[in-house]
């Protein structure tokens, strides 16, 4: 692999594979055609994105409510919030990253996407597990742990689902006629086969042939960091360091630094995620934070290339699109100093445990990674439909989902720091400490409640744009059918 070079160059190809290469190059028009099946899997990703924000809302509301839903047992804390979870990662997250790096790789290469029957049956195949693995949980049927809530029939369609889909992507990179490597290209590919490793391997170690003691909860715990950390932030990444310099029409800061960023996770940020104090052997929870106090440097090496990369004047073209991604990107460096922080032993005694994990959680899922998506959804998707989408709706989702990321993390985030000194003080008693949480989690709750708002708003502005489109095409069908009417009665028997 390498990084890209300067237009200027001349190709490194041999002269002939140059010519059927530059041959072979489509236009961006016949990429974006060819790209439209990606459009199921964001539409996919709305409609899930609402369900999960509706289920998180109840399980907000019984922190406040506990008789809410109380006599229904598919509505109960243990079961919506999981749902709720795997609803946002699995439904959401993951298909609108996986509708971004088939575009992308497709751009990238210079390449039509190809078997776009692929990716239809891995979107179906995937949103059906998806439903099956949600209607599982809220049946009580979970594997209970965390992130890998969904049973195996379940699981066993999202893999075969995401297989499909990462094949068209491959058989895409193969066909590329733009040979020249760019450092996007190093994180969405590693993101594309570290899934199905971490995934298989969770899945078989804890659900089909599980291990004994606590190693389940060390391998619990390897893999809700990596999907987090690597797959969330390879992806997101890599659409960070396309996008920003897209919208903002600069050139990347540094390709250098941002595969420098790129090593540095992949060697240090799959060891971080077992707390300090965990039921195993010590020197487990001292890797673990010594490699996350040291992801502290991709993490500042991030920053400096999206400031760099996007400080001076931006084009005002650049509609809903950049503020999501430069608010994510700023999301993902607040995050992972977070989490740097948590990784340290003095500062673990207060966090671990308490409403601070949950927020830097969802400040990496939802602020950095489905906040990068949706900058992408809004430059992707007009692209695709030749159709624009509600400026106003844009701009109000934007509005919204920033307003509720701040409102749920920025309390829990002060409240978990709060609930963790009093629960290392021994002369609170611990119903005081669950009752100092409640003002901070009914705050956190209007934080899910304009999440749902604003991706309501995300899904009407796409079903309002398929609508357009649909009502266009119907126009020119029957106009074409009319031209076709008028000229058979025009000629002469």
């Amino acid at each position: 692999m390498s990084l890209p070079q300067s237009t200027t160059q001349p190709s490194l190809l041999p002269v002939g594979k140059a010519e059927r290469a530059a041959a072979s190059e489509a236009s961006p028009a016949e990429i974006d055609v060819s790209c439209r099946p990606v459009l199921l899997l964001l539409l996919g990703g709305a409609i899930w994105l609402v369900g999960g924000a509706f289920l998180g809302l109840i399980a907000s509301l019984k922190f406040h409510s506990p008789n809410l839903l109380a006599d229904c047992p598919w509505l109960t804390y243990g079961r919506v919030h999981p749902a709720a979870t795997n609803a946002l990662v699995y439904g959401a997250a993951m298909q609108a990253g996986l509708a971004v790096l088939l575009w992308l790789i497709c751009q990238l290469g210079r390449t039509k996407l190809a078997a776009p029957a692929l990716v239809i049956a891995g979107c179906m195949v995937w949103n059906l597990g998806t439903a099956a693995g949600l209607l599982g949980i809220l049946a009580g049927d979970s594997t209970g742990f965390e992130w890998l809530e969904i049973p195996r029939y379940g699981a066993a369609l999202l893999f075969f689902g995401y297989l499909a889909v990462a094949l068209a992507a491959m058989l895409s990179f193969h066909q590329r006629s733009e040979r020249q490597l760019s450092v996007v290209h190093w994180f969405l590919l590693s993101a594309l086969f570290w899934f199905p490793w971490i995934y298989s391997t969770a899945e078989l170690l804890l659900v089909v042939w599980p291990v004994r003691g606590t190693l389940q909860s060390v391998i619990a715990w390897w893999y809700a960091n990596n999907l987090t950390t690597i797959w969330f932030g390879f992806v997101g990444l890599g659409a960070g360091f396309y996008f920003v310099p897209k919208l903002t029409n600069k050139p990347l800061y540094s390709h250098y630094l941002a595969l420098f960023a790129f090593w540095m996770l992949a060697i240090f940020g799959s060891w971080v995620g077992i707390p300090v104090g965990a039921p195993v052997p010590s020197w487990l929870p001292a890797l673990s934070s010594f490699a996350g106090v040291l992801t502290i440097i991709p993490i500042l090496a991030v920053a400096l290339n999206v400031q760099k990369t996007s400080c001076g004047q931006v084009p005002p073209q650049t509609g809903a699109a950049l503020p999501f991604v430069l608010f994510g990107m700023m999301a993902y460096v607040v995050a992972g100093l977070m989490g740097c922080a948590a990784s340290i032993a003095k500062v673990s005694e207060v966090t671990n445990f308490t409403w601070f994990i949950p927020a830097q959680a969802q400040l990496t899922v939802y602020g950095f990674f489905v906040m990068v998506m949706f900058g992408a959804t809004y430059y992707i998707v007009p692209r695709l439909t030749q159709t624009e989408l509600s400026i106003g709706f844009e701009k109000w989702h934007f509005r919204l989902a920033a307003l509720g990321v701040l409102f749920y993390v920025v309390p829990l985030a002060i409240g978990g720091i709060r609930q963790g000194f009093a629960l290392n003080n021994s002369n609170v008693a611990f119903l005081d400490v669950v009752k100092g949480t409640l003002m901070f989690l009914r705050i956190s709750t209007t934080g899910d409640l304009l999440l749902l708002a604003g991706s309501l708003l995300l899904l009407l502005n796409l079903l309002g744009m398929l609508g357009r489109v649909g009502r266009a095409c119907y126009t020119t069908a029957m106009a074409a059918n009319r031209n076709a009417n008028t000229k058979a009665a025009e000629v002469p028997a």
